[in-house]
């Protein structure tokens, strides 16, 4: 499955953006399917996710209560909408997405991923 994300962009400290994540296949539903970011010199951290099979969705702590993801299955489309920005939020953020049981019970891990999007670069200015 090919992925595309998009949506990135600068924002101030405190606003919001919503970044999209395209699939080229139907029945997203199949997958589990996650928003990973990476800033510059760390690694790659979990941010949100949706497991297959339903709308359950897991957040990572440093984003809880701010970011929100969710899928629109008729568009094959997942979603990030990210309020209250802050500095540290400034990464490349990565969608990611896999139908096997390993990415149902790891959601939280990238090697739990077969298929991965090429990345969108969200900048958060103070």
């Amino acid at each position: 499955v090919q992925l595309q994300a998009s949506g990135g962009g600068l924002v101030q400290t405190g606003g919001s953006l919503r970044l999209a994540c395209a699939v080229s296949e139907r029945r997203i539903s199949s997958y589990t399917m996650s928003w990973f970011r990476q800033a510059p010199g760390r690694e790659r951290e979990f941010v949100a996710a949706i497991r297959m099979g339903g709308d359950r969705t897991y957040y990572g702590d440093s984003v809880k209560g701010r970011f929100t993801t969710s899928r629109d299955n008729a568009k094959n489309t997942m979603y990030l909408q990210m309020n209250g920005l802050r500095p540290e939020d400034t990464a490349v953020y990565y969608c990611a997405a896999s139908r096997t049981s390993d990415s149902r019970a790891y959601y939280y891990m990238p090697v739990a991923y077969d298929s991965w999007g090429q990345g969108t670069l969200v900048t958060v200015s103070s």
